[in-house]
């Protein structure tokens, strides 16, 4: 049986290759959801831009992390564009300080 725990610290460990940072620290994720009984995961994630070239690379990136937790069946990951992404409000300290803005 798979935890949040478990899929929250494999997603810190996919990097955005534009930007050079963890999706979670750039707050990039935005939901972990697993099924009652731990075997099925969905990931509610967003992108820098609803145009962002590298989607597909990053979608497989978050897939092939995910499935490395152990008790996992199946993954879904389900991009979506609301609320927008704002770096100002959901980026990490750590993160804002390296894109400047903090």
């Amino acid at each position: 049986m798979a935890t949040r725990e478990a899929v929250w610290s494999r997603l810190s460990l996919v990097i955005e290759p534009e930007l050079g940072l963890p999706l979670t620290d750039l707050g990039l994720i935005y939901d972990v959801d697993l099924d009652d009984a731990g075997r099925n995961a969905t990931i509610r994630m967003t992108l820098t831009s609803p145009m962002c070239p590298l989607a597909p690379e990053i979608l497989r990136m978050v897939e092939e992390a995910v499935r490395g937790v152990d008790g996992l069946d199946q993954v879904h990951v389900e991009v979506v564009f609301d609320p927008p992404w704002d770096p100002r409000t959901m980026a990490t300290d750590e993160a804002l300080e390296v894109l400047g803005l903090l």
